[in-house]
């Protein structure tokens, strides 16, 4: 990238150390800084490893990234996306054996070239046992490659007691579409995090961490945090964080299992693919600065706001695009957001797939039938117990539902049975009794003995473990994140 991706001069901006004069400390407007420094005058590298830990990437590109003598290489590696199971049970949707695969690389460059690595949303969701489960991968890699290095290890769990405090002090309030908090929700949730800001994470720098492992965390704050605690503004260190949080999607073509190089200035910031076969456009990369936003030129971060209304997109070569125009607004107020994940039930489900026109053209008289035939088998023990069926016509209006613009008669349809209750014995059983009557269910009309589904699988019925919902989905004012969420320093 010419003139503005020079190599850092020898012996500065590559050390994970920060010099604590220039540390930002956010939630106290009186000293938060929004001007630019004049010292910082060198361009500050980052690079994405990818959209997701475990997602993989090309290695090649993460070597061409290093030969750029970056600063800082980030990675987010979690997400509410795939719904409150994750939190709720500890799992990870990301095999560990992923994990390592993509880990194993980007710790070994990292370490040998002095880099910070920076992880957030550990293990997928975020809290202790996620972020375990990370340590674990990163002490075997340290272990097989003999490093030496010193690590951040930022915890996220937010304890019951400080959140109930929160609620009796008026101090939460529900993310849009949310209900109320009530201390039941609270007091029933099998854990509880809080997305890490900036803060934690620059903390751990100043500390002398190398790698920093951090629970649930806010996108931007893995990429924004160094390069805000050396005095670059917050609006373009923000805007470019948000492009990068994916990895190399805002390229073409689009791919989160690739990585991403951004390169910031004092007054703009360059987006570029690692990749030789990728290409980033103004279109692709304003793209992604949209991405996932309820307003697309007003991201709302737990510092503040980033106003990109005025932000212009250039490009300056094939594969390169010129960011700048985002201003910044700290927050008079420092709200964290808060997820907990609560245990409603066992799931047991079967699919199968309907082909004959008669059947889908009654599917409403028989759904309603099965569920009559369902209460009348059951006995009253059991009725007592509660359970829930929910019928999914795949091909037909499983996705929208009653929303459905297209009410043509489809020529097949697959039909998914789901029954949720508060044991996987009952939902295994109420589930069986559904299955039957849905397969035996007469309806006006119908000529033929044979069933209504066919099978797929032998047996048909699965049972489908733990269920979880969201219970806490809030924001919650928070007057000091790092005491929130200490740095815990390791030598590793």
């Amino acid at each position: 990238m010419p003139g503005h991706d020079a190599a850092c001069s020898a012996g500065k901006g590559c050390s994970g150390v920060l010099p604590s004069s220039r540390l930002i400390l956010f939630g106290h407007s009186a000293n938060y800084q929004t001007t630019v420094p004049e010292s910082v005058t060198e361009a500050l590298r980052t690079v994405a490893l990818n959209g997701m830990l475990g997602y993989g990437y090309e290695v090649a590109s993460l070597e061409a990234g290093i030969a750029l003598r970056p600063h800082v290489i980030g990675c987010d590696s979690g997400s509410t996306d795939a719904g409150p199971y994750y939190l709720g049970s500890g799992r990870s949707l990301v095999h560990p054996d992923q994990i390592y695969r993509d880990l194993r690389p980007a710790l070994a460059l990292a370490v040998r070239n002095g880099v910070s690595l920076i992880i957030g949303s550990a293990g997928f969701g975020g809290a202790s046992p996620h972020l375990d489960a990370t340590l674990e991968i990163v002490q075997r890699i340290a272990r097989e490659e003999q490093f030496h290095f010193r690590l951040g290890v930022i915890r996220s769990d937010v304890a019951k007691e400080t959140v109930l405090a929160a609620l009796a002090a008026g101090e939460i309030e529900p993310m849009p579409g949310a209900p109320g908090l009530t201390p039941e929700d609270v007091r029933g949730s099998e854990r509880i995090v809080g997305q890490i800001g900036t803060e934690p994470m620059i903390a751990a720098l100043e500390m002398g961490a190398q790698v920093v492992i951090a629970g649930r965390s806010c996108d931007t704050a893995i990429y924004a945090a160094s390069a805000i605690a050396r005095g670059y503004d917050p609006g373009l260190a923000l805007h470019m964080a948000k492009i990068m949080e994916c990895g190399a999607q805002c390229a073409l073509p689009l791919a989160p299992n690739d990585c991403l190089l951004g390169t910031l200035q004092r007054d703009c910031f360059f987006i570029r693919p690692l990749a030789a076969h990728r290409t980033c456009t103004p279109e692709s990369v304003a793209a992604h600065t949209m991405y996932e936003q309820g307003n697309p030129f007003l991201l709302h971060e737990p510092e503040g706001v980033v106003d990109v209304r005025d932000a212009e997109f250039v490009q300056v070569d094939p594969r390169t695009v010129r960011v700048s125009g985002a201003r910044f607004a700290p927050t008079p107020a420092l709200r964290i957001k808060l997820e907990g994940a609560r245990r409603i039930g066992a799931r047991a489900f079967t699919i199968a797939g309907v082909r004959d026109r008669h059947v889908i053209e009654n599917l409403d008289r028989i759904e309603a039938a099965v569920c009559t035939a369902v209460r009348s088998n059951l006995g009253p023990a059991a009725l007592e117990e509660g359970y829930q069926i929910h019928f999914r016509r795949y091909g037909h209006d499983a996705v929208l539902g009653e929303l459905e613009p297209s009410r043509r008669l489809p020529a097949e349809v697959g039909i998914l049975i789901e029954v949720v209750a508060p044991t996987q014995s009952l939902a295994s059983y109420v589930l069986s009794l559904a299955r039957s009557s849905f397969l035996h269910c007469p309806f006006p009309g119908r000529k033929a003995t044979a069933g209504n589904l066919a099978f797929p699988f032998s047996p048909s019925d699965f049972a489908g473990g733990d269920v979880y919902d969201f219970s806490v989905y809030h924001l919650m004012r928070v007057a000091d994140q790092r005491a929130l969420f200490p740095v815990e320093m390791r030598s590793i």
